[in-house]
């Protein structure tokens, strides 16, 4: 038997161990170095599970709940815990995995259409079950089956729909979990045992019931998330328009790009069709609100610009002249930019941007009078000004895009009932199958690497490589304010993956795997590999918010 030596990241230490061994031996000897449960580890920048046999040495770094890798993994093997213990109380019913709230998953359980109604009993009950199965500490084991073993598999557990998923996928076998006797599949790792799942609860929610996880933050401790009325009232409206026009997972996608190029323009225009009509309604709803200032904020790559000019068209259509300012422009020269923790300029910060003089400038233009605005040289680092002179009308609006519109802080001087506040976000509610959800931070994440690449020179490693920043700037400054916008604009739409993934798989797999983003482009690489693409992206409408990333925008970026 070969040897193979691992180089060990918690104590440095070196160690040799024959090939075929697993690594979950040597997870229980390292866990007195982790304050969470390890659920895999991951080798020269590649993930694997402990169950799996080695068969090559290098670099080992445990992954536990402090990582979000781990909490990926955890999450997996709580649904796979979930879904069993449904399946032996509820025969008939199906498990949805609809959407996040915050370090919860809002979940349905349906039969024929109708969603069960659950009592606080019937939750308790449940739980109870799944820590049962946590407390038998019952193994994951990895199986691999031709696709139609899989398929019987999956027919005789009465999951034949999800058979659908691998109709277009070229791999003759499907690996699968199994635990006890009852077996699912999982887009992406499992953890080794039921016994790692020790952290979790659920609660009832409206027509269904929250699965709730541990926080990053905080993994050993679990509570129930702040309520997003808006945030969630926005995201099952776009589930149950999906049910509506058929498309509620990627193999009904998929099924429908087959069918051929006439059913694809259709739904690229019956989605143009949704989008347009959500933004006259917010144009309306501008329109009655009596405010002067139209603030749009949300996450990267949520297609704010196209939505910001698309909703000044139908502004104009109520008689409105909209004029826009850019919050860039607004940008303190670059010395007095603050810094973070790093040693980085921080141009996020809020203390960033010249709040005194944007106010002022505000404040003036609602009051008629006329000025010159600023405008940031990025190169120089520097302010200068316009030559142009600008004064609005008594009912013009101003139209802002910043990462800050909905803070406050951002316009504090401007009196509340002046504003109208808009978020805009990719909220996906396309699923792989019922239980294996796509995350609205993969759609835009994918959206950014395609765009940083044709817009800005940005390699798909650059991308990923900023991408852990412009997450701690969403979770600071975006996320804790979305629940005060007067209305939200949901940018996801249904077919794009299916465009994605002709430009960013070749981009991804361009990725060493000697580099450290490795492990996350092969993640986006499996997950864009369950959709057919759409090629023909002329089809694409010029104005839609998906131009903004693949590019030929109407509206010329």
């Amino acid at each position: 038997m070969r040897e193979l030596r691992l180089m060990m990241t918690d104590t440095g230490e070196e160690v040799t161990v024959s090939q075929g061994e697993r690594l979950t031996d040597y997870a229980s000897k390292y866990a007195k170095y982790h304050k969470t449960p390890i659920l895999a580890a991951r080798i020269n920048n590649s993930i694997v599970e402990l169950n799996k046999p080695l068969d090559r040495g290098g670099t080992i770094e445990f992954i536990d709940l402090s990582t979000l890798d781990g909490l990926r993994i955890y999450q997996r093997g709580v649904l796979f815990l979930l879904h069993m213990v449904l399946k032996e109380y509820y025969r008939g019913y199906q498990l949805w995995v609809l959407h996040s709230i915050g370090n919860a998953l809002y979940c349905e359980l349906r039969k024929n259409g109708e969603r069960k109604n659950f009592t606080d009993e019937e939750i308790q009950r449940i739980k109870m079950r799944m820590l049962e199965l946590v407390e038998q500490n019952v193994p994951f084991e990895k199986q691999e089956f031709y696709k139609n073993e899989a398929f019987e598999i999956f027919s005789n557990q009465g999951d034949a729909d999800r058979i659908r998923l691998f109709k277009f996928r070229k791999k003759k076998t499907i690996k699968l979990y199994k635990c006890l006797n009852y077996y699912d599949y999982y887009y992406g790792y499992m953890p080794p045992s039921t016994g790692c799942l020790k952290y979790f609860d659920l609660a009832k929610e409206k027509d269904g019931f929250l699965l709730i996880l541990p926080d990053r933050s905080n993994p050993q401790s679990v509570t129930k998330p702040k309520p997003l009325p808006k945030l969630s009232s926005v995201f099952l409206e776009y589930a149950r328009w999906l049910d509506v026009i058929g498309i509620n997972t990627v193999a009904d996608l998929n099924e429908l790009i087959a069918a051929g190029e006439r059913a694809v323009v259709e739904l690229m225009l019956l989605s143009e069709a949704l989008h347009e009509k959500k933004i006259a309604q917010i144009a309306e709803q501008y329109a009655n609100s009596g405010a002067r200032l139209i603030l749009i904020a949300g996450p990267s790559s949520s297609g704010k610009t196209t939505f910001a000019k698309r909703l000044m068209i139908q502004l104009k259509v109520f008689g409105f002249q909209p004029l826009s300012i850019s919050l860039d422009d607004y940008f303190v020269d670059r010395e007095k930019t603050p810094r973070d923790e790093s040693g980085n300029y921080d141009f996020e910060a809020l203390e960033a941007i010249d709040i005194e003089l944007f106010n002022r400038h505000l404040a003036d233009l609602i009051d008629g009078k006329e000025l010159c605005l600023p405008r940031f040289d990025f190169k120089s680092g520097k302010r200068s000004w316009s030559d142009k002179t600008v004064r609005l009308r008594k009912d013009q609006p101003i139209v802002i895009e910043g990462i800050h519109g909905l803070n406050e802080k951002l316009t504090p001087s401007i009196d509340r009932s002046f504003k109208f506040k808009v978020y805009v976000s990719a909220l996906t509610q396309l699923n792989l199958d019922a239980h294996n959800r796509i995350t609205t931070t993969d759609t835009r994440l994918l959206r950014r690497i395609v765009r940083d690449y044709k817009f800005r020179g940005h390699s798909a490693l650059d991308t990923l490589r900023m991408w852990p920043n412009v997450r701690r700037g969403e979770e600071k400054y975006i996320f804790p304010f979305q629940e005060e916008a007067d209305v939200m604009f949901n940018s996801a739409i249904v077919y794009e993956l299916a465009v994605l993934k002709i430009f960013a798989e070749q981009l991804l797999v361009q990725i060493s795997p000697d580099e450290a983003e490795y492990s996350e482009a092969l993640r986006l690489t499996k997950l864009l590999d369950y959709f057919l693409p759409i090629t023909n992206i002329e089809d694409i409408p010029r104005s839609s918010i998906l131009r903004e990333f693949v590019g030929r925008s109407v509206f010329k970026y």
